[in-house]
């Protein structure tokens, strides 16, 4: 099986509180791995200093678009220092998606940190929700996306949740982009009928303005123990080229705890290998 590794955000609240703490459960844990989704005050140096000691990989981060837009080269150099191959967009707010205002405007500022990525031996990628399942013309508003900017500058990290729930099969999409699938977010789920309930964000800490979503209708739960049908992901992503597994699990489960979450997913992960 790929390396898997844990979207820190996952535990979020958790290493706010302890970071080196929170990642030395991680590695215990069996991950070979980390996605960073902020430093927590800590320095790139630290965090780097910090992954060495515990051999731990930082294989990526996510990165608010803005940030780095207002500081492209110091944005790609911070995760650099880290040692992280990759920077994901992990979000757009509705006026920067396809066929939205900002949409162009924001195509031309992936290709620069795209452009300050590859020059620095490093690697882009945008990371989905649901939003870019909306069709445009008779094409996914994320297929446009991919369209805009060429492949050297721009790669996928497919969010298989949101895959599901924009309507597509998880497996087939990430095989749509083979070769360009280098990191593939496993995220496991389950749904209360075929329609999505409104208010999905606020479950993973994005405020909006519709109705709040139930978690009776609509739950993140741990790898391996929703609808998702992992064992036919994992093989898409290996058949695609993908070099790592990220594991996300936006919220806990009911009765359930983040560091507990997590660890179910690794272990549900292991039986697979």
């Amino acid at each position: 099986m790929l390396p898997i590794a844990l979207q820190f955000y996952s535990v979020r609240d958790e290493a706010e509180k302890d970071f080196y703490g929170t990642l030395k459960k991680v590695k215990d844990m069996g991950y070979e791995g980390v996605e960073f989704a902020g430093l927590y005050g800590h320095t790139p140096e630290e965090v780097r200093d910090m992954c060495k000691e515990l051999d731990i990989t930082p294989i990526s981060a996510h990165v608010p678009v803005d940030d780095m837009i207002n500081d492209i080269e110091g944005s790609v150099a911070a995760y650099k220092t880290i040692g992280c191959k990759y920077i994901a967009v992990p979000y757009v707010t509705e006026e920067r998606r396809p066929g939205a205002e900002k949409f162009a405007e924001t195509v031309e500022y992936i290709k620069k940190i795209g452009a300050e990525c590859k020059k620095n031996g490093m690697t882009l990628l945008y990371h989905n929700h649901d939003f870019e399942f909306i069709k445009i013309d008779g094409e996914y508003g994320l297929d446009i996306l991919y369209k805009s900017v060429d492949a050297d500058l721009l790669q996928t990290e497919l969010d298989t949740c949101w895959v599901n729930v924009g309507g597509e099969n998880p497996a087939e999409y990430v095989l749509k982009y083979t070769g360009r699938a280098p990191v593939v977010h496993l995220k496991d789920f389950i749904m209360k009928g075929k329609d999505k309930p409104q208010k999905l964000y606020d479950l993973i800490g994005i405020d909006d303005e519709t109705e709040s979503a139930d978690e009776e209708d609509f739950s993140f739960k741990p790898v391996g123990y929703g609808v998702q049908d992992m064992p036919a992901i994992i093989a898409a992503a290996e058949k695609a080229g993908a070099k790592w597994l990220v594991v996300e699990q936006d919220q806990p489960d009911k009765g359930n705890t983040p560091l507990n979450a997590v660890k179910m997913s690794i272990d549900y992960l292991n039986t697979l290998k």
